[in-house]
């Protein structure tokens, strides 16, 4: 290590009281961290690329350091769900510094890394206050019955009005409408339940039946439209 002249010819000082770092919440204990061994939590960040093209939501569960659980959702860009499934794979195992200093490929997870790194070192994670904290496994529940994310796709144009095309009940189907053509519900199929029973044996179009349902006042409509054809 190198000096400057002018601090070679300073004299020696001794250093007062040590003030170490404050102490943050991690999973129901307050920690003075100062080594990354010393961060666990369990948490969510939102990433977006440079252009915003797309976003990730990336949730973390880290123990002792270290990343024993990832999952990684993402919209908006086909190469970006690409790169999430690498993303998932080169997580795991690592620290959040190796992860946050890691090239995850696309902007969108790169940036969700860095929302999240802040949110767990500074104390600010979903199991701040948690006692143990989430079990390896939890983020598996953000994702509910048929192992979906929650998902919401709607478009509109001035001229044509509205479509709901996927909502976080499942896919639509169709759109009920009253005597004014104003949206009064729909009908879904939740394709993760779908999908379930097709590879358990059932018939495809009894899968679809079964996992349909409907929400707001379909019984009341006075038609119903397929929004990606009508």
């Amino acid at each position: 290590m190198k000096y400057s002249s002018e601090v070679e010819h300073m004299c020696p000082l001794a250093k007062g009281a040590y003030h170490g770092p404050a102490p943050i919440p991690e999973e129901g204990k307050w920690v003075q961290a100062k080594e990354i061994s010393d961060i666990s939590g369990f948490t969510h960040g939102i990433g977006w690329c440079a252009p915003q093209q797309g976003a990730c939501k990336l949730s973390l569960n880290v123990k002792n350091g270290i990343i024993e659980e990832a999952l990684v959702e993402t919209i908006g860009c086909s190469g970006m769900t690409h790169s999430a499934a690498m993303a998932s794979e080169i997580l795991v195992g690592k620290t959040i510094l190796e992860a946050l200093n890691t090239d995850l490929v696309c902007d969108a997870i790169n940036t969700a890394m860095r929302e999240l790194f802040l949110q767990i070192v500074y104390g600010r994670t979903q199991t701040a206050f948690s006692e143990d904290g989430l079990q390896i496994g939890a983020g598996l529940e953000d994702l509910g019955k048929g192992l979906r994310s929650q998902v919401g796709t709607t478009y509109a144009t001035k001229v044509k009005g509205p479509r709901y095309l996927e909502l976080a009940e499942g896919y639509i189907t169709a759109c009920a409408v009253d005597e004014n053509d104003t949206i009064i519900g729909y009908k879904f199929v939740h394709l993760g339940k779908m999908m379930d029973m097709i590879k358990n044996g059932v018939d495809a179009n009894e899968a679809l039946q079964k996992a349909s349902g409907q929400y707001g006042r379909v019984d009341d409509a006075v038609r119903l439209i397929d929004p990606r054809k009508e």
